[in-house]
């Protein structure tokens, strides 16, 4: 064999291996992917236009004008790969503090179905009267649960 078809064979065999692993490392029954935390504004809405460049610039908008918010939202990216036998529930714990107050627990969750393979998107959301009486949100953890046995979880840093 030239050596030049030597060497794309190895690079190629390499790089086959690269996949396999990277693929079997992600082998979890479940996963939080992502937790997009957005605050809604005073019409319930989390962006003007549909646009990620526009939604981070309302959301930092709306982080520098409380008065104008209404809400915050927990969008939850996740999915389970093993078979669920039990009963499902995403759970979006909350900490934080209003001002002069001690600190605040809330907890927010969801009964779900299973997602399969490719995950799923789950909103929950602290909105209004309950917003406003709990204050700013300092930390939070998302969890999956099977019959309160928890599968997956994402926290913020301050958790």
């Amino acid at each position: 064999m030239p050596s030049g078809m030597k060497r794309n064979f190895i690079f190629a065999a390499i790089f086959y291996l690269l996949i396999l692993f990277s693929a079997s490392a992600d082998n979890a029954p479940a996963r939080v992917m992502k937790v997009l935390p957005h605050f809604l504004d005073t019409n319930g809405v989390h962006t003007i236009y549909p646009s990620l460049y526009e939604r981070d610039a309302y959301q930092a908008y709306l982080r520098e004008h409380p008065e104008k918010r209404t809400g915050i939202r927990f969008d939850v990216q996740w999915k389970n790969r093993a078979p669920v036998f039990g009963k499902l529930t995403l759970r979006v714990e909350l900490r934080g503090i209003v001002e002069g107050k001690l600190p605040r627990q809330r907890t927010l969750q969801q009964d779900v179905e299973p997602s399969g393979w490719f995950g799923r998107w789950t909103s929950l959301g602290l909105i209004g009267r309950e917003y406003r009486d709990f204050g700013e949100v300092t930390a939070w953890r998302v969890t999956l649960l099977e019959d309160n046995q928890i599968l997956a979880e994402q926290k913020s840093f301050l958790w």
